[in-house]
């Protein structure tokens, strides 16, 4: 039997054409799996408008969202790591530094300088995951110690938002020294008695969660982020045992008090403001 389609009546509606969607004008949240529109997840700060579940966003763009308006000034910008080991897995280290610095347009994998925060001076250091994961390497580390020294120097607080699958594999031993290294440098800043504000992002893990991330007098988290040495998968292995719902997750880790506050992405910079006030012993400035 053959089919065949009916014309259109007189009058009647024309034949439905699809719709073109352009490429990239729909995101899927990690969190909640939901499809949602892309701009309606930049105005809301790069947070998914369903689960309010906040996307990983770059150095600069934490930057514009924390520091006051054109108040920040990068400090050992061409600070970049080399290859001391001659490293080689299925790529050269080199390479793969090459096309970190490529995608992102930045040397390594932190972010530091002077800032002002709601009015308050700081010290302000970001990590951007898409620099190979923000691993801390040699370099990562001789940042943010120079950076803590700057406070100190200065007299300035620290806030340092970490967002890191921990050290770097590619630098061995090398990466693993700047867990002590950063802590030493936060411990004369302790010394000095100036405030340190650790902000933790998804995910945070290994050696930067088991040194200078959870040293903060005061630790944030954003909301759901990672937060932990080893991964989820690997712990549940080792100990041969269900996880808790929801195990290493910010809410998780304020219940059992490992983290002061869960702050959502809009509030954050307000949160700084009121905390480095607080510090300061001084009312907070007016927005």
């Amino acid at each position: 039997m053959a089919w065949f389609r009916r014309k259109p009546e007189e009058g009647g509606a024309p034949p439905r054409r699809k719709v073109a969607i352009a490429e990239g004008l729909w995101i899927k949240c990690d969190s909640c799996k939901e499809i949602v529109y892309r701009a309606e997840v930049e105005r809301a700060g790069r947070v998914c408008p369903k689960c309010r579940y906040p996307f990983r966003i770059s150095a600069h763009e934490r930057v514009a969202m924390l520091a006051d308006e054109g108040s920040f000034e990068e400090r050992d910008a061409g600070l970049a790591s080399e290859d001391p080991l001659g490293f080689k897995d299925t790529r050269r280290y080199r390479d793969r530094l090459r096309a970190a610095q490529e995608k992102t347009g930045l040397r390594e994998a932190v972010v530091c300088g002077l800032a002002r925060v709601g009015g308050w001076p700081t010290v302000l250091c970001l990590f951007d995951f898409e620099f190979m994961g923000g691993s801390m390497a040699s370099v990562v580390g001789e940042k943010l110690t120079r950076a803590i020294e700057l406070a100190v120097q200065k007299r300035l607080p620290v806030v340092i938002v970490s967002a890191s699958g921990g050290a770097r594999m590619q630098e061995g031993i090398l990466s693993l020294m700047q867990m002590a290294k950063t802590a030493a440098a936060l411990d004369r800043l302790a010394g000095e008695r100036l405030p340190y504000v650790s902000v933790l992002t998804d995910p945070t893990t290994g050696g930067v969660t088991a040194s200078f991330a959870m040293l903060g007098d005061v630790i944030l988290a954003e909301p759901r982020a990672l937060i932990g040495f080893a991964g989820p998968r690997v712990i549940a292995e080792t100990i041969r045992q269900p996880l808790p719902e929801g195990f290493q997750r910010s809410e998780f880790l304020l219940e059992h008090g490992q983290v002061d506050l869960v702050v959502e992405r809009r509030d954050l910079r307000d949160t700084l403001r009121r905390l480095l006030a607080f510090f300061a012993d001084q009312p907070a400035l007016p927005v």
